[in-house]
């Protein structure tokens, strides 16, 4: 059975879609924009945007009664070659 995921505390879906999707012990976070919670903007710099990014996945776990101990798997879509190196530190 499906439950979907939505919190308060991460952004918002944009589009027809949820933050996640709860399968049994299996969730499925949809891609999260690095979104500072505290100020409602985008971080300046690569390496604050994908901690905002990944902070804003960590909540949507916790919601979801899981955790970042548990991923399995991540996607990252860099916008320049030149942001490869900040997203492997």
């Amino acid at each position: 059975m499906r439950t979907i995921i939505a919190t308060e505390k991460a952004p918002a879906a944009i589009g027809p879609y949820s933050q996640a999707n709860k399968f049994g012990n299996l969730v499925i976070t949809s891609g999260q924009l690095p979104i500072d919670m505290a100020t409602g903007a985008f971080p300046e710099g690569i390496e604050a945007q994908t901690k905002a990014s990944l902070e804003n996945v960590k909540t949507i776990l916790e919601n979801a009664g899981s955790s970042m101990d548990k991923v399995l798997k991540t996607t990252v879509f860099p916008v320049s070659y030149t942001h490869l190196r900040a997203h492997e530190t």
